[in-house]
């Protein structure tokens, strides 16, 4: 799978299929966010996420994607996204662990993701994982029929900046359904008003990537995936997938928590 320029309106059926797609995905998140502990390994929740997977009739779409070579991403502390689990990444009290989980489920793709604190985390851990998912929200709200991309990554930003994050502008969200990476692009920054018009049958995620320092980020030299804050500071990423409506009405949520 493979990303598509096209800006593909999906069906009733193909809806369908992302909706079935898309609760896989869900309720693998939900397991995985579950089986957070402290002392397990992030390739120990890598394969629990792929007896999740096969326990349901799905598959990762993550493994093998240009080349990817796990099931999931996890991402521990100042890691932001495409976090490649290790056992040699053994989580403890206090990590901040993002999990990104994209499945594929009768030629349909479910994407999501979820940031978790293991342990009770700090006051200021806990505002930054509940600030993020209120950033992810506004998005949504902004994804409705006849508003713009620029609607929804503006409302994204206003929270961001509210709360002094971050904002990595190098990945953003994107269309998704029936491949992994669709268009259009959302960036989690910039005006309102602009950008393609949103229409009913756009499937999108909608994804906040922040930062509790400078938004510069760096790929790892060792595994060539995992992206990391440049400066060290914690990270956070939350994302659901949705079905634009009709009507201007409030999006559907197709990767509910």
């Amino acid at each position: 799978m493979k990303k598509t320029d096209e800006i593909r309106i999906k069906s009733p059926a193909q809806l369908n299929g992302c909706r079935a797609a898309g609760e896989k995905a869900a309720e693998v998140l939900r397991l995985m966010c579950d089986a957070v502990r402290p002392g397990i390994s992030t390739k120990q929740l890598d394969d629990f996420a792929l007896r999740a997977m096969q326990a349901l009739g799905c598959k990762s779409a993550d493994f093998g994607y240009y080349g990817y070579p796990a099931q999931t991403c996890i991402s521990v502390n100042d890691a932001v996204i495409h976090g490649v689990p290790s056992p040699s990444v053994v989580l403890k009290d206090g990590d901040m662990v993002s999990i990104d989980i994209t499945v594929a489920y009768e030629g349909f793709v479910g994407d999501n993701a979820r940031t978790v604190i293991v342990g009770g985390g700090t006051p200021q851990t806990r505002s930054f994982v509940e600030h993020t998912e209120e950033a992810l929200l506004a998005g949504i709200d902004a994804a409705r029929a006849g508003n713009r991309v620029g609607d929804i990554s503006h409302a994204v930003e206003t929270v961001a900046i509210r709360n002094k994050f971050g904002i990595v502008h190098e990945y953003v969200g994107h269309g998704c359904g029936v491949d992994m990476h669709e268009a259009p692009e959302i960036p989690n920054y910039g005006p309102a008003g602009r950008g393609v018009i949103l229409r009913p049958g756009m499937v999108l995620c909608i994804e906040p990537m922040f930062t509790l320092g400078s938004r510069k980020i760096r790929v790892s030299k060792s595994d060539k995936w995992t992206v990391f804050t440049q400066d060290g500071s914690l990270a956070c990423h939350s994302e659901m997938m949705i079905a634009v409506t009709p009507n201007g009405a409030p999006a559907e949520i197709l990767t509910p928590r």
